[in-house]
């Protein structure tokens, strides 16, 4: 394992993660399968964002809008025993393809400010879909982080919400990965080592939350989802 490499994944995608709400899984998940098998990359990234998710939850759980979050979880019951079904069954490489394909149209579609009316439906399918994506390659948040950029939520009310849901959908995700897929010490001995950088990343991230307005949030949204989408799309 290239630790350098590493260490530069955790910390920045520990910042991302803590001064956006989102970030971690979208910009770690894509790196760390350059450092580790499918299924141990997945897990280690499952780990550490659900350390995050319970380290800042406490402290902003009044931004959370819990109604939001309940229709997510709901919706989530459905999409996660199929994102297993997927990472069981299809071959990584068009697993990923697919998923950077659908990243890229979507956020083009946000740029070029295709709005998206927000309906309890919506929320629902919102978190299914996000639920497929957990269990299938630890990125739960394209779904989330496109559809509430969509409907102009507020920054804080998005980090606070993304969070909330995170916590239940990590859990439940890890738990199902682990059962259908197994895992090993490399996974965990890994997740050990990376928690000092975790919270190195959070700190920073908690100071930058402040000094991030409105329009660069929107803009650098959309460079990391674009670099994402393209950096698994060049993998393959």
């Amino acid at each position: 394992m290239n630790i350098l490499l590493f260490v530069f994944i955790i910390i920045i995608a520990s910042i991302l993660q803590t001064s956006t709400g989102f970030g971690f899984s979208i910009l770690a998940t894509p790196f760390l399968l350059l450092l580790f098998e499918p299924r141990e990359a997945i897990q280690i990234n499952l780990l550490l964002s659900l350390v995050i998710s319970f380290s800042l939850l406490r402290k902003i759980q009044n931004d959370v809008d819990f109604g939001v979050v309940k229709r997510f979880v709901i919706g989530s019951l459905v999409g996660l025993p199929i994102g297993m079904a997927v990472f069981l069954w299809l071959d990584i490489g068009r697993l990923k393809l697919g998923v950077s394909i659908t990243i890229i149209t979507l956020t083009l579609l946000l740029i070029l400010n295709v709005r998206i009316l927000q309906t309890k439906r919506r929320d629902g399918l919102t978190g299914g879909l996000s639920g497929i994506m957990t269990t299938s390659i630890g990125m739960p948040g394209p779904p989330l982080l496109l559809y509430f950029s969509g409907t102009d939520t507020q920054k804080e009310t998005l980090r606070a919400t993304t969070l909330a849901f995170y916590l239940f959908i990590y859990a439940c995700s890890l738990i199902i990965q682990v059962v259908f897929a197994g895992t090993n010490s490399t996974v965990w001995k890994s997740s050990f080592l990376a928690l000092p950088l975790v919270f190195l990343g959070m700190y920073a991230g908690q100071r930058l939350f402040h000094w991030v307005n409105p329009g660069l949030f929107r803009v650098f949204t959309y460079l990391i989802l674009l670099f994402t989408g393209l950096y698994l799309l060049m993998e393959n």
